[in-house]
């Protein structure tokens, strides 16, 4: 396959997937062929060092998702591996092979690398940290490669054009994961009350917007719709959301593929800053000219997180006032550290009531757990 036109083919996948969940397998599957990998797996993670701590991890391989190499993984070799702490000092966007996070000795004496990286065909994979939001870091991999004879050149190439759309990809979907939104697709995003959703046509003008982003965009505090488009309000925020814009949406028989970005533009009057995922829509038949959704723009406002009643959740789910009140804080968008001074709790008893609410409920993670808080907090009351 042509290297330009396996490069257009993934990003077109990546750009369903980001709005679709059910399109993720399939999309898996296209990267492992177009690169020449066995396999790949996305991890999301946050802290560093000892502190370490996985809130999202998925294991592909062979195009099938497997979640018994996950377990696998995560329960026997996670806590003995010495690579992922290293992973994250490196720099962002660097392409690591897989042995190189480890000494000359390790690569003869690990436990994580010599048995759990060989159960899970990563030995001679490729690793790369990415930045997410609010502090988290992802980390995608690439399995080992289906040529013996290693990893080529060209390969590599491709590898590292879709880093940031990759990065993208995931930063569109913890947007959406916040705002309880994964299965809404495009048309019942404008139905959600939680986060902005803003559709624009092939011009770049408005065609529809929900009520959150309505609000902003007729209060003008950072963002509005000056002639129909969007602008931001500072000219250097707006010089950078045109361009970003421009590249989401290229003219018409451009050889440029569609491809999204994010960016953070300032308020005049307010000190938190508005938070813009820009993201190209497929068409999906011909339009003959006619106006369309063709990007799709997720605009999240710090201020206006949803209120979750911590009684009310404890009621709801069976769970201690501590534990209700560090559960209702982490379901409205709010990470361990701004937990614990809201409850007057260390951030390690705020981990400690989060493992116990996990254990209580079932789940596995934080973002399963904000999924049950929001579910159960959607019933009526009795």
């Amino acid at each position: 396959m042509d290297p330009l036109e396996a490069f257009d083919r993934v990003l077109a996948a990546l750009h369903q997937a980001a709005l679709d969940d059910a399109h993720w397998a399939a999309t898996a599957a296209l990267i492992e062929e177009v690169c020449g990998a066995t396999g790949n797996v996305l991890t999301v993670s946050e802290g560093s060092g000892d502190d370490l701590r996985v809130r999202f991890y998925q294991h592909f391989y062979r195009g099938e998702p497997r979640d018994d190499l996950t377990r696998l993984y995560l329960e026997v070799y996670f806590p003995h591996d010495e690579a992922p702490p290293r992973v994250v000092e490196r720099p962002a966007g660097q392409l690591i092979h897989a042995p190189d996070l480890y000494t000359e000795r390790e690569l003869k004496t690990s436990f994580a690398y010599n048995e759990g990286w060989r159960r899970t065909h990563n030995q001679n994979g490729l690793i790369t940290r990415l930045e997410g939001l609010e502090g988290l870091r992802i980390v995608w991999a690439l399995n080992d490669p289906v040529d013996s004879g290693g990893w080529k050149s060209a390969q590599l190439r491709l590898i590292e054009s879709l880093l940031p759309h990759v990065r993208q990809f995931v930063r569109v979907r913890q947007s959406l994961a916040r705002a309880d939104a994964l299965s809404a697709g495009l048309t019942g995003l404008l139905d959600n009350s939680q986060i902005g959703v803003v559709h624009l046509d092939r011009g770049g003008r408005v065609l529809a917007a929900n009520a959150p982003a309505l609000d902003i965009l007729r209060r003008g505090e950072g963002l509005s719709d000056r002639d129909g488009a969007l602008h931001a309000s500072v000219p250097a925020d707006d010089g950078r959301l045109q361009r970003l814009l421009k590249r989401a949406l290229p003219e018409f028989g451009s050889a440029t593929p569609p491809a999204g970005g994010s960016l953070r533009i300032q308020r005049p009057r307010l000190r938190s800053r508005l938070e813009l995922h820009v993201h190209p829509v497929e068409a999906g038949q011909a339009d003959f000219g006619g106006r369309r959704v063709a990007a799709l723009v997720l605009v999240v406002d710090p201020e206006s997180r949803p209120r979750i009643d911590p009684v009310r959740l404890s009621m709801l789910l069976g769970l201690s006032p501590s534990e209700g009140v560090v559960s209702a804080l982490l379901a409205e968008g709010r990470p361990v550290r701004e937990i614990a001074a809201a409850a007057g709790f260390k951030e390690s008893y705020v981990r400690w009531l989060l493992k116990q609410v996990y254990k209580k409920q079932g789940v596995s993670g934080q973002v399963a757990l904000v999924q049950r808080v929001l579910t159960a907090y959607a019933f009526p009351r009795r």
